[in-house]
């Protein structure tokens, strides 16, 4: 099985987490919402595939390149 995965392209912190272990996605739906700098910036499914980890929690503070969440592709 192949998995690709989420990474963060900015520092930031999660404001929310739209999905969990085992939910099924699609490119363009919203895996979480980022807070940086006073605006919300959503990140995005890129592939469609089942969400094998979440590695983000609301509240946590990430850096460029942390991982967010992988996605089995199968």
């Amino acid at each position: 099985m192949r998995s690709h995965e989420i990474t963060a392209e900015l520092v930031a912190t999660i404001g929310s987490v739209a999905v969990g272990v085992g939910d099924r996605v699609e490119p363009a739906d919203t895996l979480v919402i980022l807070e940086s700098m006073k605006m919300e910036i959503p990140v995005l499914a890129e592939v469609t595939g089942v969400v094998r980890e979440v590695a983000v929690r609301a509240g946590d503070a990430i850096g460029e390149g942390d991982v967010i969440a992988v996605i089995d592709t199968g």
